[in-house]
């Protein structure tokens, strides 16, 4: 036994709530969770509980009861190194950018939700699945505290659903949970596959209406011949360089390959976002970041966008062991023509991509919950390659591979292995720690001295929830 420990993560469990109404598809009682309050959390404990399912929203941390709850709603992640920018996350970067640089964008369509403005069903994509790095428990800095702060003049908010748990969804009640900044993200499109051509040695002129003429060369983009140019002219300054040596024609033709290739790849994000800007560029915008790397420290912050000196939006991020978990954006709605609410999202990739290169366990992007049986929250698909996490086994499994299954039935277990199980769950139940009295002791010991009804269910039904990991670090506080 021992004195509780100020950087120990301590709860009060409330077991399965009442019916409450659904944000998603407006039942009255539909919508069922388990609760928890959060006196203090550690961004480890935190971490474990995310990848059981379990959502903050300020203090309160919460799980849905995936097979009772109306709208089930499964923990979504991006894997943010291998992220790929669609057609329309392209088309917020380049609408942000043209804005910033010649103040040229058109507020139609301002009315929109700047996160459900780009709704898209997901589509099949080829990148290999990499399971969750499973990091040490290495001491990190505890979250003592959730802190909230209230905005000082009105904004909108963008929650991370209409009920606390998702990520980004507009409401209109602010709520934040702690103070920094951040950034991120692009994507590549799929260059169409070339049209199949006869071996005639001529062809006939198309008639009217008919499409291209065949005997003439594809027409091809004025950015590809001047990059070509340019190479041709770096060739050539090699060759005069060389002191007489030439390049072999292969070494030539290599190269040239290399550079076409090159230039045909799709931005990064990265590119987007930091790209130059003209001297008399019309605006500028600026994102409060922490510094590279975890030296910014594990925890929550806040990533403030400012524009030409005015706050215009404030994210809300965790930095977690193994992630950077979206939880709120409140933005000015005189910008929502801006689509902030992905832009942000894009932004909070690219940072999750940066803080990787000082802490390489931190390579994901986590997004809330997917909420496929409300095609409203079905946009956080977009964001690819995603896994979505199993609720019964906890095993992330791609969201090509869980979409059908979701097509079929709301609820669905996405481990297809059918003998396996939840392998970080309770084992022991006498092992689970308990804040009783100011003094920590097992269950098991807890459970001799408690005087009163037995609370083996609640407390069982606790650490089959949080695991056994979680159960064994955490402070079940008891009165």
């Amino acid at each position: 036994m021992a004195a509780a420990c100020s950087s120990a993560s301590i709860v009060e469990y409330f077991g399965g709530e009442d019916g409450y109404r659904c944000g998603y598809c407006k039942s009255e009682t539909g919508n069922l969770s388990y609760g928890m309050w959060a006196h203090s959390m550690t961004v480890q404990d935190y971490q474990d509980l995310i990848d059981r399912g379990w959502r903050r929203s300020g203090k309160y941390v919460y799980k849905p009861i995936m097979n009772q709850t109306c709208c089930p709603q499964y923990t979504i992640r991006c894997q943010a190194l291998h992220f790929q920018t669609s057609k329309s996350h392209k088309k917020v970067l380049k609408k942000m950018l043209k804005f910033i640089s010649k103040g040229d964008v058109s507020k139609a369509g301002g009315g929109e939700e700047p996160m459900d403005a780009h709704i898209e069903e997901v589509v099949a994509c080829d990148f290999p699945y990499q399971g969750e790095a499973h990091a040490a428990p290495s001491e990190l800095n505890p979250l003592s505290q959730w802190i909230t702060h209230s905005m000082d003049h009105t904004e909108k908010v963008e929650n991370e659903d209409e009920d606390p748990g998702g990520t980004k969804e507009a409401v209109n009640v602010p709520e934040v949970g702690s103070s920094s900044p951040q950034i991120s993200a692009a994507e590549g499109t799929a260059v169409p596959g070339g049209a199949s051509h006869s071996a005639k040695a001529g062809h006939a002129p198309p008639k009217p209406g008919q499409g291209a003429d065949l005997s003439k060369p594809p027409c091809r983009k004025a950015k590809d011949i001047r990059k070509e140019r340019k190479l041709q002219k770096l060739l050539q300054n090699q060759m005069c360089k060389a002191e007489g040596s030439q390049l072999q024609a292969g070494d030539q033709l290599s190269l040239l390959q290399n550079s076409k290739s090159k230039a045909n790849q799709p931005k990064s994000i990265e590119e987007f976002i930091f790209a130059s800007l003209p001297e008399d560029a019309q605006h500028k915008l600026e994102a409060e970041s922490a510094p590279d790397g975890p030296e910014c420290g594990y925890g929550s912050f806040h990533q403030q966008y400012w524009l030409d000196g005015k706050i215009i939006a404030v994210g809300v991020i965790d930095i977690l062991p193994y992630c950077v978990s979206s939880v709120y954006l409140y933005y000015d709605p005189d910008y929502s023509f801006l689509s902030l609410g992905v832009y942000s999202a894009l932004r909070e990739i690219a940072f999750t991509r940066q803080l990787h290169e000082k802490a390489p366990e931190l390579c994901f992007y986590y997004m809330g919950f997917y909420i496929h049986s409300c095609p409203k929250m079905r946009y956080k698909g977009q964001y690819r390659p995603s896994d979505l996490l199993c609720p019964e086994t906890y095993i992330w499994t791609p969201i090509e591979q869980c979409l059908p299954l979701l097509e079929r039935s709301k609820y669905c277990r996405f481990n297809q292995d059918a003998k396996a199980v939840d392998a970080g769950g309770l084992q022991e139940l006498g092992r689970v720690r308990v804040l009783h009295k100011r003094t920590v002791m097992p269950y098991s010991v807890y459970k001799r001295r408690r005087k009163g009804p037995s609370d083996e269910a609640s407390v069982r039904q606790y650490a089959s929830l949080v695991g056994q990991a979680c159960s064994e670090r955490m402070l079940l506080f008891r009165s």
